[in-house]
Protein backbone atom coordinates (compact mmCIF):
# COMPACT_ATOMS: atom_id res chain seq x y z
CA UNK A 1 0.00 0.00 0.00
CA UNK A 2 1.40 3.39 -1.03
CA UNK A 3 1.90 5.89 1.77
CA UNK A 4 0.64 9.03 0.00
CA UNK A 5 1.69 11.57 2.70
CA UNK A 6 5.19 10.08 2.69
CA UNK A 7 5.43 10.38 -1.10
CA UNK A 8 4.25 14.00 -0.89
CA UNK A 9 6.91 14.75 1.74
CA UNK A 10 9.61 13.11 -0.37
CA UNK A 11 8.55 15.05 -3.48
CA UNK A 12 8.48 18.28 -1.47
CA UNK A 13 12.00 17.63 -0.18
CA UNK A 14 13.26 16.92 -3.71
CA UNK A 15 11.63 20.12 -4.99
CA UNK A 16 13.18 22.14 -2.16
CA UNK A 17 16.73 20.81 -2.67
CA UNK A 18 17.69 23.24 -5.49
CA UNK A 19 16.33 26.25 -3.54
CA UNK A 20 18.20 25.27 -0.39
CA UNK A 21 21.38 24.62 -2.38
CA UNK A 22 21.32 28.06 -4.06
CA UNK A 23 20.89 29.87 -0.74
CA UNK A 24 23.59 27.87 1.04
CA UNK A 25 26.07 28.14 -1.84
CA UNK A 26 25.61 31.91 -2.11
CA UNK A 27 26.53 32.37 1.55
CA UNK A 28 30.01 31.02 0.83
CA UNK A 29 31.00 34.35 -0.73
CA UNK A 30 29.63 36.15 2.33
CA UNK A 31 31.52 33.85 4.68
CA UNK A 32 34.75 34.61 2.83
CA UNK A 33 34.17 38.36 3.09
CA UNK A 34 33.34 38.05 6.79
CA UNK A 35 36.37 35.96 7.79
CA UNK A 36 39.21 37.05 5.49
CA UNK A 37 40.06 40.28 7.36
CA UNK A 38 41.31 38.08 10.22
CA UNK A 39 43.10 35.25 8.38
CA UNK A 40 44.96 34.60 5.12
CA UNK A 41 42.97 32.77 2.42
CA UNK A 42 44.94 29.50 2.12
CA UNK A 43 45.28 29.25 5.90
CA UNK A 44 41.53 29.89 6.23
CA UNK A 45 40.69 27.10 3.80
CA UNK A 46 43.26 24.72 5.27
CA UNK A 47 41.74 25.10 8.74
CA UNK A 48 38.23 24.79 7.30
CA UNK A 49 38.86 21.50 5.50
CA UNK A 50 40.94 20.06 8.34
CA UNK A 51 37.90 20.53 10.61
CA UNK A 52 35.65 18.97 7.94
CA UNK A 53 37.93 15.92 7.68
CA UNK A 54 38.04 15.55 11.47
CA UNK A 55 34.23 15.72 11.67
CA UNK A 56 33.90 13.02 9.02
CA UNK A 57 36.61 10.78 10.52
CA UNK A 58 34.44 9.08 13.17
CA UNK A 59 31.49 8.96 10.79
CA UNK A 60 33.31 6.93 8.13
CA UNK A 61 35.09 4.61 10.57
CA UNK A 62 32.30 4.00 13.07
CA UNK A 63 29.49 3.47 10.57
CA UNK A 64 28.97 1.18 7.62
CA UNK A 65 30.80 3.07 4.88
CA UNK A 66 31.36 1.95 1.30
CA UNK A 67 34.87 2.76 0.10
CA UNK A 68 35.99 2.94 -3.56
CA UNK A 69 36.80 -0.49 -4.98
CA UNK A 70 39.54 0.54 -7.43
CA UNK A 71 42.51 2.88 -7.14
CA UNK A 72 41.18 4.69 -10.22
CA UNK A 73 38.05 5.61 -8.25
CA UNK A 74 40.20 6.98 -5.42
CA UNK A 75 42.04 9.10 -7.97
CA UNK A 76 38.86 10.38 -9.63
CA UNK A 77 37.28 11.33 -6.28
CA UNK A 78 40.47 13.03 -5.08
CA UNK A 79 41.01 14.92 -8.33
CA UNK A 80 37.38 16.05 -8.40
CA UNK A 81 37.79 17.34 -4.86
CA UNK A 82 40.93 19.17 -5.90
CA UNK A 83 38.95 20.95 -8.61
CA UNK A 84 35.75 21.57 -6.63
CA UNK A 85 37.43 22.59 -3.37
CA UNK A 86 41.07 23.39 -4.09
CA UNK A 87 40.84 25.21 -7.40
CA UNK A 88 37.44 26.85 -7.09
CA UNK A 89 37.50 27.93 -3.45
CA UNK A 90 41.22 28.63 -3.42
CA UNK A 91 40.99 31.12 -6.27
CA UNK A 92 37.72 32.66 -4.99
CA UNK A 93 39.11 33.30 -1.50
CA UNK A 94 42.40 34.59 -2.91
CA UNK A 95 40.53 36.98 -5.23
CA UNK A 96 38.28 38.31 -2.44
CA UNK A 97 41.34 38.77 -0.18
CA UNK A 98 42.80 41.02 -2.91
CA UNK A 99 39.73 43.26 -2.88
CA UNK A 100 37.45 41.69 -5.50
CA UNK A 101 33.88 42.26 -4.23
CA UNK A 102 31.90 39.17 -3.27
CA UNK A 103 29.24 40.11 -5.83
CA UNK A 104 31.77 40.39 -8.65
CA UNK A 105 33.34 37.05 -7.74
CA UNK A 106 29.86 35.52 -7.64
CA UNK A 107 29.10 37.00 -11.06
CA UNK A 108 32.15 35.45 -12.68
CA UNK A 109 31.48 32.07 -11.09
CA UNK A 110 27.87 32.40 -12.27
CA UNK A 111 29.00 32.16 -15.89
CA UNK A 112 29.97 28.50 -15.41
CA UNK A 113 26.63 27.03 -16.64
CA UNK A 114 27.47 28.25 -20.15
CA UNK A 115 30.80 26.44 -20.05
CA UNK A 116 29.21 23.30 -18.58
CA UNK A 117 26.41 23.36 -21.15
CA UNK A 118 28.87 23.82 -24.00
CA UNK A 119 31.02 20.90 -22.86
CA UNK A 120 28.33 18.58 -21.45
CA UNK A 121 27.31 17.35 -24.89
CA UNK A 122 30.89 16.58 -25.84
CA UNK A 123 32.07 15.03 -22.57
CA UNK A 124 28.87 13.55 -21.11
CA UNK A 125 26.80 12.96 -24.27
CA UNK A 126 24.03 15.18 -22.88
CA UNK A 127 21.73 17.10 -25.23
CA UNK A 128 21.19 20.80 -24.54
CA UNK A 129 18.06 22.07 -26.29
CA UNK A 130 17.52 25.44 -27.92
CA UNK A 131 15.16 26.37 -25.06
CA UNK A 132 17.83 25.52 -22.52
CA UNK A 133 20.44 27.57 -24.40
CA UNK A 134 17.97 30.47 -24.39
CA UNK A 135 17.52 30.09 -20.64
CA UNK A 136 21.28 29.94 -20.07
CA UNK A 137 21.85 33.12 -22.08
CA UNK A 138 18.96 34.87 -20.33
CA UNK A 139 20.40 33.87 -16.97
CA UNK A 140 23.77 35.25 -17.97
CA UNK A 141 22.19 38.60 -18.93
CA UNK A 142 20.39 38.68 -15.59
CA UNK A 143 23.60 37.99 -13.70
CA UNK A 144 25.32 40.91 -15.41
CA UNK A 145 22.44 43.21 -14.51
CA UNK A 146 22.57 42.18 -10.84
CA UNK A 147 26.22 43.17 -10.42
CA UNK A 148 26.49 45.86 -13.11
CA UNK A 149 26.92 48.63 -10.55
CA UNK A 150 29.80 46.82 -8.84
CA UNK A 151 31.62 46.18 -12.11
CA UNK A 152 31.17 49.77 -13.25
CA UNK A 153 33.05 50.93 -10.13
CA UNK A 154 36.12 48.94 -11.18
CA UNK A 155 36.56 47.42 -7.71
CA UNK A 156 39.29 44.83 -7.23
CA UNK A 157 42.41 44.30 -9.35
CA UNK A 158 43.16 42.79 -12.73
CA UNK A 159 44.98 39.90 -11.06
CA UNK A 160 42.07 39.37 -8.68
CA UNK A 161 39.63 39.23 -11.61
CA UNK A 162 41.97 36.75 -13.33
CA UNK A 163 41.89 34.55 -10.22
CA UNK A 164 38.08 34.67 -10.26
CA UNK A 165 38.10 33.37 -13.82
CA UNK A 166 40.45 30.56 -12.82
CA UNK A 167 37.91 29.68 -10.12
CA UNK A 168 35.18 29.70 -12.78
CA UNK A 169 36.97 27.20 -15.01
CA UNK A 170 37.87 25.03 -12.04
CA UNK A 171 34.26 24.70 -10.83
CA UNK A 172 32.99 24.17 -14.40
CA UNK A 173 35.45 21.39 -15.16
CA UNK A 174 35.02 19.98 -11.66
CA UNK A 175 31.24 19.77 -12.13
CA UNK A 176 31.66 17.80 -15.36
CA UNK A 177 34.36 15.58 -13.86
CA UNK A 178 32.24 14.85 -10.78
CA UNK A 179 29.23 13.99 -12.95
CA UNK A 180 31.25 11.74 -15.30
CA UNK A 181 33.46 9.83 -12.86
CA UNK A 182 32.09 10.22 -9.33
CA UNK A 183 28.29 10.11 -9.56
CA UNK A 184 28.17 6.73 -7.84
CA UNK A 185 30.54 7.54 -4.99
CA UNK A 186 29.49 7.18 -1.36
CA UNK A 187 28.82 10.63 0.08
CA UNK A 188 30.52 9.64 3.34
CA UNK A 189 33.76 8.15 2.03
CA UNK A 190 33.82 10.43 -1.02
CA UNK A 191 33.49 13.61 1.02
CA UNK A 192 36.12 12.40 3.48
CA UNK A 193 38.61 11.69 0.69
CA UNK A 194 37.98 15.08 -0.90
CA UNK A 195 38.22 16.95 2.41
CA UNK A 196 41.53 15.21 3.14
CA UNK A 197 42.92 16.08 -0.30
CA UNK A 198 41.79 19.71 0.10
CA UNK A 199 43.38 19.92 3.56
CA UNK A 200 46.76 18.73 2.27
CA UNK A 201 46.54 21.02 -0.77
CA UNK A 202 45.78 24.17 1.23
CA UNK A 203 48.30 23.25 3.94
CA UNK A 204 51.07 23.14 1.33
CA UNK A 205 49.95 26.45 -0.20
CA UNK A 206 49.69 28.11 3.23
CA UNK A 207 53.27 27.12 4.11
CA UNK A 208 54.58 28.22 0.71
CA UNK A 209 52.66 31.51 0.31
CA UNK A 210 51.56 32.84 3.70
CA UNK A 211 52.65 33.68 7.23
CA UNK A 212 49.72 31.65 8.64
CA UNK A 213 48.72 34.38 11.10
CA UNK A 214 45.25 34.06 12.63
CA UNK A 215 43.48 36.84 14.55
CA UNK A 216 40.68 35.04 16.36
CA UNK A 217 37.44 37.00 16.53
CA UNK A 218 33.73 36.38 16.76
CA UNK A 219 33.31 37.09 13.06
CA UNK A 220 36.04 34.62 12.09
CA UNK A 221 34.70 31.87 14.35
CA UNK A 222 31.17 32.35 12.99
CA UNK A 223 32.41 32.40 9.37
CA UNK A 224 34.54 29.29 9.93
CA UNK A 225 31.70 27.41 11.61
CA UNK A 226 29.24 28.40 8.89
CA UNK A 227 31.58 27.42 6.05
CA UNK A 228 32.39 24.08 7.66
CA UNK A 229 28.93 22.96 8.74
CA UNK A 230 26.66 24.64 6.21
CA UNK A 231 28.82 24.89 3.09
CA UNK A 232 31.28 22.00 3.14
CA UNK A 233 29.01 19.48 4.86
CA UNK A 234 25.61 20.70 3.66
CA UNK A 235 25.80 22.51 0.32
CA UNK A 236 28.47 20.29 -1.23
CA UNK A 237 26.53 17.13 -0.34
CA UNK A 238 23.42 18.69 -1.87
CA UNK A 239 25.36 19.52 -5.04
CA UNK A 240 26.53 15.92 -5.39
CA UNK A 241 23.00 14.64 -4.82
CA UNK A 242 21.66 17.02 -7.46
CA UNK A 243 24.37 15.95 -9.93
CA UNK A 244 23.49 12.32 -9.26
CA UNK A 245 19.80 12.98 -9.99
CA UNK A 246 20.02 15.46 -12.88
CA UNK A 247 21.97 16.42 -15.98
CA UNK A 248 25.09 18.47 -15.44
CA UNK A 249 23.87 21.41 -17.57
CA UNK A 250 20.54 21.54 -15.70
CA UNK A 251 22.16 21.45 -12.26
CA UNK A 252 24.75 24.03 -13.29
CA UNK A 253 22.02 26.45 -14.32
CA UNK A 254 21.27 26.83 -10.59
CA UNK A 255 24.56 28.72 -10.25
CA UNK A 256 22.93 31.61 -12.15
CA UNK A 257 20.82 32.18 -9.02
CA UNK A 258 23.86 32.49 -6.75
CA UNK A 259 24.89 36.10 -7.60
CA UNK A 260 21.38 37.54 -7.00
CA UNK A 261 21.09 35.56 -3.76
CA UNK A 262 24.56 36.75 -2.74
CA UNK A 263 23.49 40.33 -3.43
CA UNK A 264 20.43 39.94 -1.19
CA UNK A 265 22.42 38.40 1.67
CA UNK A 266 25.14 41.08 1.29
CA UNK A 267 22.43 43.75 1.49
CA UNK A 268 21.09 42.26 4.73
CA UNK A 269 24.49 41.73 6.39
CA UNK A 270 26.67 44.49 4.93
CA UNK A 271 24.07 47.06 3.79
CA UNK A 272 25.16 46.77 0.15
CA UNK A 273 22.54 48.61 -1.87
CA UNK A 274 20.36 46.93 -4.49
CA UNK A 275 19.30 49.02 -7.49
CA UNK A 276 16.34 48.58 -9.78
CA UNK A 277 18.69 46.91 -12.27
CA UNK A 278 19.52 44.30 -9.65
CA UNK A 279 15.89 43.41 -9.08
CA UNK A 280 15.28 43.25 -12.84
CA UNK A 281 18.32 41.02 -13.20
CA UNK A 282 17.02 38.68 -10.50
CA UNK A 283 13.74 38.30 -12.36
CA UNK A 284 15.57 37.50 -15.61
CA UNK A 285 17.77 34.97 -13.82
CA UNK A 286 14.72 33.20 -12.38
CA UNK A 287 13.18 33.08 -15.86
CA UNK A 288 16.40 31.70 -17.33
CA UNK A 289 16.66 28.93 -14.75
CA UNK A 290 13.00 28.04 -15.32
CA UNK A 291 13.66 27.71 -19.06
CA UNK A 292 16.62 25.43 -18.43
CA UNK A 293 14.89 23.17 -15.92
CA UNK A 294 11.31 22.88 -17.21
CA UNK A 295 10.41 19.62 -18.89
CA UNK A 296 9.47 19.61 -22.54
CA UNK A 297 9.19 17.36 -25.50
CA UNK A 298 11.97 16.35 -27.86
CA UNK A 299 14.87 18.78 -27.64
CA UNK A 300 16.07 20.79 -30.57
CA UNK A 301 19.56 19.65 -31.54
Amino acid sequence: MIDTPQIVRQNSMLAAMPIIFVFLWSTGFIGAKLGLPYIEPMTFLGVRFAICALIFLPVVFLTSTRWPDRWQDWFHIGFSGLLMHGGYLGFVFWAISLGVPAGTSALIAGIQPLIVAALAGFLLKETVSFRQWSGLLAGLCGVFLVVADKLSLGEGSVFGIFLSFLALFSIAFGTLYQKKYCSGMSLKSGNFIQFLVATLYFAVLAFLMEERTIVWSGELIFALGWLVLVLSLGAVSLLYLLLRRGAAATVSSLFFLVPPCTAVVAYILFDEKLSGYSFAGMAIVVLGVALVNMKSGKPVK
